[in-house]
């Protein structure tokens, strides 16, 4: 990984999602080539259970700053607060 001047250290939490990715594919790889040792292997499947939920709250995250189109009495189009699963949605929109 010398290679790569950009790269999060290990153990550090990536800066953004796609990084975040990006290092589960690497630990994905790792561990499907067969060549880590038992306690090796164990290692990067916390990491990537830890990288996995990192991911997983940067999408939480993201719905909650959606937003949708809702068209109004009127016609036109204005903007409501994205309803989450557990979020009653207003009759009147």
């Amino acid at each position: 990984m010398a290679d790569k001047d950009t790269a999060t250290p290990e153990g550090a939490e990536p800066q953004d999602f796609a990084a975040t990715l990006e290092r589960l594919e690497t630990l994905v790889e790792r561990l499907e080539s067969g060549e880590l040792s038992l306690e090796a292997s164990l290692a990067a499947f916390e990491q990537g259970v830890g990288l996995t939920r990192d991911a997983q709250r940067r999408l939480d995250e993201a719905e909650l700053q959606v937003r949708r189109l809702v068209e109004q009495d009127d016609g036109s189009l204005g903007i409501a607060p994205f309803a989450g699963p557990d979020d009653e949605v207003p009759d009147d929109a």
